[in-house]
């Protein structure tokens, strides 16, 4: 087995490379190319919980599980709120050939999922995003979106605090010269102004309103992954086309959703389909200039695995890890 730290991830994982990875496994989640069972979730007290996400995939051929804690108010100590470990089994034997640090490539993977349907829904003329959330996602996000386009020149990032909306813009502007930031706290102006709209908040009641977004806008609803949580509001499900990465896991746990299906007001056959199957052309994408459109994440654990597995493959070509019997 090969044991691969956060540092060993950060390298075997750019941003660019996983998004061709998640844009080729996500096909393969659409053809039913993988076996999916819907996360599991248990509370491990002080509103903080354990996730377990199994699978398997036929390319590359592996299976394994993703065992992540999920804590909130990790940020304020300055932690991922998703911490834990990833297990890599091959598929001739069944032998566990990796263990990886799961918070890095968790989000990897979330930001690169929204890369690519950002790539295949968003105008390619975009100029502005709008980050509502300023934590480790907002990071890889704001990686993310820049990487698939280059077009965005203005970044606003919006949350409930103007401090750290500040540093965080602070930080980026730093890092991304040729991009103009800005901050605050007003999430209706941020969004107002966005072409490309990503939340990535630990949201449990809607904080954006679908009124706010313009004609024309890609929006990435991503921060909220329990059925008891939710960053937009009905209106938003309303206005917008909506693409999702798994369809059962959407009626699942996709809280805006399976609220409003539950009122009567939303149904299944109103959800355009899954990301994969518009990649593979299977389904049709943007219908107009001026349609709003909606990529609803929540992760599936075939993401994890062809992540992990590319992971895997580098660190083996670049003799990186911890080799130990196991």
């Amino acid at each position: 087995m090969i044991v691969l730290t956060h540092e060993d991830v950060a390298a075997l994982l750019p941003m660019r490379e996983a998004i061709e990875v998640i844009d080729a496994v996500m096909r393969r989640v659409s053809a039913r190319e993988v076996e999916l069972p819907l996360r599991s979730v248990l509370p491990v007290g002080g509103g903080n919980r354990m996730g377990v996400m199994p699978g398997a995939i036929a390319d590359p051929a592996c299976f394994g599980v993703k065992l992540i804690s999920l804590f909130p108010g990790n940020a304020d100590r300055g932690l991922s709120s998703h911490r834990g470990a990833m297990v890599l089994f091959e598929a001739e034997t069944g032998g566990a050939i990796a263990m990886m640090d799961a918070s890095l490539l968790t989000a990897v993977r979330t930001a690169a999922a929204s890369a690519v349907a950002t790539r295949a829904l968003a105008s390619e003329t975009a100029e502005t995003l709008t980050l509502i959330g300023y934590g480790e996602q907002a990071e890889h996000h704001l990686a993310a979106m820049l990487s698939v386009r280059p077009s965005i020149g203005r970044v606003l990032v919006a949350g409930r605090s103007a401090e750290k909306a500040a540093a965080f813009a602070a930080r980026a502007a730093g890092e991304y010269s040729e991009v103009d930031f800005a901050s605050g706290t007003d999430l209706k102006h941020a969004v107002e102004q966005a072409d490309i709209l990503c939340t990535v908040t630990a949201a449990a009641q809607p904080i954006v309103m679908g009124d706010w977004v313009k004609p024309g806008a890609h929006v990435n609803i991503v921060g909220s992954s329990i059925p008891s949580m939710r960053e937009v509001d009905d209106r938003m499900v309303h206005r917008g086309a909506i693409w999702v990465d798994y369809l059962p896991s959407t009626l699942a746990q996709a809280g805006e959703i399976v609220d409003m299906i539950a009122a009567g007001h939303f149904s299944e056959r109103d959800i355009r389909g899954e990301i994969g199957a518009l990649l593979s052309g299977g389904i049709a994408g943007r219908g107009s200039k001026d349609e709003i459109t909606i990529y609803r994440s929540l992760g599936v654990a075939a993401q994890d695995l062809a992540a992990a597995h590319h992971v895997y493959d580098r660190a083996l070509e670049l003799d990186m890890g911890q080799h130990v019997t196991f």
